[in-house]
């Protein structure tokens, strides 16, 4: 009934109409409309990301390639609000993939992080926690520490701690403020004929620190190979300076992992099982603790 209500709201005709994959969060359907047109509706899991997405999209737009807010839809007693939203023609980027390619998504991930607050605007729900910055890191990782609890093993979650405490103060200072996706891996980024055409889902950005933006990419593509690694650092050194990889990386593959594993708590492990089961074996791997 929601889905039919918010497609009559934005007034779509529509052909079909089909769940799109991958959406950890967010509810997202593709909407073949009776013209032709493909759009996406997306749900957003709660009104702070509803908010954050709109106005991530009122700072990107003409900046970077991303998708064209079309209508907003603001919600009632059931919905917390939908986003109508154009398509990006292209299909997720895979790892089998040419160095230039790897090239242009170092380009297209400078580029946002080359975008800092913008002066005099209100950024209403999309937070800059580059000034206190630290705070930010235990805030994220003591918070989901209270769930990662509850599914690892005592011993596991004990070394955690004491590894998050000794890594972080080993830490460079940070580079920033820059705008950063905070989930910026393949499957929102859109390759057409061996070009980016853009990025999709911006419900978790921030303004922060870049190191916290490399892990999710780091993890799913860059650790495949190491010509694409090379290519992609040397794409994003054409825009903008490149923190030492090597040094912060382990930190925040590390927190990502443990965070992944409270995140699952979260929201359901039986929901989340593979995504629960993958984040585990980083964190052991990141730990050095093996089965």
């Amino acid at each position: 009934m929601t889905l039919n209500k918010i497609i009559k709201h934005f007034g779509l005709q529509t052909q079909s109409i089909s769940d799109v994959a991958d959406s950890h969060s967010s509810t997202v359907y593709k909407v073949l409309l009776t013209n032709g047109e493909t759009v996406y509706i997306k749900i957003p899991f709660n009104i702070l990301k509803f908010h954050r997405e709109i106005k991530a999209y009122s700072i990107l737009e003409g900046r970077i390639a991303v998708p064209r807010l079309l209508d907003v839809w603001e919600g009632d007693d059931e919905t917390t609000g939908a986003l109508l939203l154009s398509e990006l023609e292209g299909q997720p980027l895979m790892p089998t993939i040419s160095t230039s390619l790897a090239y242009e998504t170092g380009v297209y991930h400078a580029s946002m992080h080359a975008i800092q607050p913008p002066a005099g605007l209100d950024l209403a729900n999309i937070d800059n926690e580059f000034p206190n910055w630290s705070a930010f890191l235990d805030r994220m990782f003591y918070g989901f520490a209270e769930d990662t609890k509850k599914v690892i093993d005592p011993a596991l979650y004990e070394k955690s701690i004491d590894k998050y405490v000794e890594m972080k103060r080993n830490l460079p200072a940070p580079d920033g403020p820059s705008f950063i996706h905070m989930d910026f891996r393949p499957a929102n980024i859109l390759v057409k004929n061996n070009q980016i055409t853009g990025v999709i889902d911006f419900e978790s950005v921030r303004f922060g620190a870049t190191e916290m933006d490399f892990s999710k990419i780091h993890r799913d593509f860059l650790s495949l190979d190491p010509s694409l690694y090379q290519a992609y650092q040397d794409g994003y050194r054409s825009i903008r300076p490149l923190v030492d990889l090597d040094r912060v990386l382990i930190f925040y593959r590390f927190t990502d992992a443990f965070n992944s594993i409270g995140w699952c708590q979260r929201r359901g492990i039986d929901q989340n099982r593979d995504f629960y089961e993958r984040n585990l074996e980083i964190l052991k791997e990141e730990l050095k603790v093996y089965k």
